[in-house]
């Protein structure tokens, strides 16, 4: 019994760290290209590749966080609620109470995967439109 309790705990901080850590890297990655973004000199570029290739740096980055921290999150729960079934299978008496508790502290890891993915893509978005209208402004340039 104490061992599925770690086994919890393990699974359970582990999935947030990941998220949490995510979370971290995707901040970082938008925080470096907006500096970056305000101060680019679009004409300093030879072609238009080259500045796709500067502007876009990163985004896929962040894109991937945002399109795999549900599921992250949703296999933490996942885990969690297969170790509580273990725990019910175990267990002699089953309380109703602790059985509920337990699935929904679960539910946790789908949430703070959400979040995760719900300010990823935001960042995401912002940055696909600031790489836009530099290209733009690029192409203006260049007429």
């Amino acid at each position: 019994m104490q061992d599925i309790e770690t086994l919890k705990h393990l699974v359970d901080y582990g999935v947030i760290s990941l998220l949490i850590f995510m979370s971290f890297v995707a901040v970082f990655f938008f925080i470096e290209r907006v500096i970056f973004y305000k101060n680019i000199n679009v004409n300093s570029y030879k072609t238009k590749k080259a500045l796709d290739v500067a502007l876009t740096k990163h985004l896929t980055i962040i894109g991937t966080i945002a399109s795999n921290s549900p599921y992250i999150g949703l296999l933490g729960t996942v885990l969690a609620i297969m170790l509580t079934f273990m725990t019910m299978g175990n267990a002699g008496d089953i309380d109703a109470a602790k059985i509920m508790e337990s699935l929904a502290l679960a539910l946790k890891a789908t949430a703070v995967g959400l979040v995760v993915a719900i300010i990823s893509m935001v960042f995401y978005n912002i940055l696909s439109r600031f790489a836009e209208v530099l290209e733009s402004e690029y192409e203006v340039a260049e007429v």
